[in-house]
């Protein structure tokens, strides 16, 4: 399976940058390409609603043909870690070759972008830099992984 995290915005803090960077490498050993893409965020003293319809085209702008799509949201479906490596094992068996995570800005994600997905997915109801959050959807791609493999790293 092929995952593509999509974010707004870079990495600014190079320890977060860091530990991405090494989640990113654990899960290549389980032979799933993950990437990571930014689109750029949307900068100046603008409507929020203006700066949120930008990043949305950057970031449908980017997305691939087909590809299953999950938005993080905090409005979005909880589910514990067990819970997504079933879902991403579910995707596998039903041929999905493209998973897309799309992560917002400091604003998070326009709503039509979120309701264009396949899945909204929460992290928490606590929020989170969109950086943190890559960084956890990161762990939890690994975590997923070393679940579905009967690993004992998620305990």
């Amino acid at each position: 399976m092929n995952m593509l995290v999509l974010a707004v915005g870079r990495m600014r803090e190079e320890a977060l940058a860091l530990l991405c960077e090494d989640y990113l490498g654990r899960i290549h050993r389980y032979g799933h390409r993950v990437s990571v893409e930014e689109v750029k965020e949307e900068s100046g003293k603008r409507e929020p609603s203006l700066i949120l319809k930008k990043e949305a085209e950057r970031l449908r702008s980017r997305l691939p043909q087909g590809a299953f799509k999950i938005a993080l949201d905090r409005e979005g479906e909880f589910c514990d870690s067990p819970g997504l490596a079933r879902r991403l094992e579910e995707l596998m068996l039903q041929g999905r070759d493209r998973v897309v995570f799309l992560v917002g800005g400091h604003l998070g994600l326009q709503k039509d972008l979120i309701s264009s997905c396949d899945w909204v997915l929460s992290l928490s109801r606590m929020t989170f830099t969109h950086e943190m959050a890559r960084l956890i959807l990161l762990e939890q791609l690994y975590r997923a992984n070393t679940i579905l493999r009967g690993e004992p790293y998620h305990k």
